[in-house]
């Protein structure tokens, strides 16, 4: 794409802004456990299936010593969806062209004691307008201490756009991010939006201060638990949990699916996948 809308522009680059902030609070964690770990980035683009570009994105990661692997990406592409992919996106079964910008973020940590985490929030155009994503805390050993912070920040972003949004998203993350095969909910939760259309500038506020909340509590919860000490069946909990994460990435996630979908990076694609997990 050689054009952009002003929406489009000011979503895209909201969250490569926002991207490079996670990633500096994220480095300065690294360097006060003494590690001199930072992300690497590589660029990748897109070309849609005539040839011509669709755009395209930045992969993030970094391997350090309290993150034992975090993915920050963003990406920007535009193209045309398949017919039959088409039918399953709002607004794009009456035409398949389409734009999509957004941030996505998943941290898995060295220590169990640390919840990993996962963040996404995304701009798309079809024949409709629409924000959506939300962030949920995935703890292998949980502390009510921190769901609860986690929740209350969250509630915070929420409640300063809408009496209800609060509950409708923290019942749609519950009901979202559950593995059906394993009758469990992947972590304790956290909001879910999607198809948030309308007033561009409320729902873009609203989006902004989603990414303010997560930028605030998840270093915190970061910084209390990762000094403290673990065992060999701490580890042995997490790394089960880290599957059950897997399954539902590539079973079930959405975001996960129209990446593939549309042509996108492989690796960045998969980036939120655990550097090691364990089944059975």
């Amino acid at each position: 794409m050689t054009h952009f809308d002003p929406e489009q522009a000011a979503a895209r680059a909201w969250f490569e802004s926002l991207r490079d902030r996670i990633c500096a609070a994220f480095i300065a964690i690294e360097r006060e456990a003494g590690s001199d770990a930072t992300f690497e980035y590589l660029p990748w683009d897109r070309a849609n299936p005539d040839g011509t570009p669709g755009g395209g994105g930045v992969r993030g990661v970094m391997k350090g010593k309290v993150f034992e692997k975090v993915g920050v990406n963003v990406s920007t592409v535009d193209g045309a969806l398949d017919g039959d992919f088409a039918k399953t996106i709002h607004g794009a079964d009456e035409d398949p062209k389409f734009f999509a910008t957004g941030i996505s973020l998943v941290a898995h940590m060295a220590n169990p004691h640390v919840p990993a985490v996962h963040m996404n929030t995304r701009f798309l155009n079809t024949t409709k307008r629409w924000f959506g994503g939300g962030a949920d805390l995935n703890p292998p050993l949980p502390y009510e201490q921190d769901t609860q912070d986690f929740h209350a920040r969250l509630k915070i972003a929420c409640d300063a756009h809408g009496a209800d949004y609060y509950a409708r998203y923290s019942q749609w993350a519950d009901d979202y991010f559950y593995i059906p095969h394993r009758k469990v909910h992947r972590g304790v939760g956290g909001i879910f939006y999607d198809h948030l259309e309308g007033d561009f500038d409320a729902n873009f506020a609203f989006t902004r201060d989603v990414g303010e909340a997560f930028l605030d509590i998840y270093p915190q919860i970061v910084r209390r638990r990762m000094g403290l000490a673990w065992t060999a069946e701490d580890r042995a909990q997490m790394l089960a949990w880290r599957g059950r994460y897997a399954e539902f990435n590539l079973v079930y996630d959405r975001g996960t699916l129209f990446g593939l979908k549309t042509g996108g990076n492989i690796d960045a694609i998969l980036m939120s996948l655990p550097p090691e997990a364990t089944w059975g």
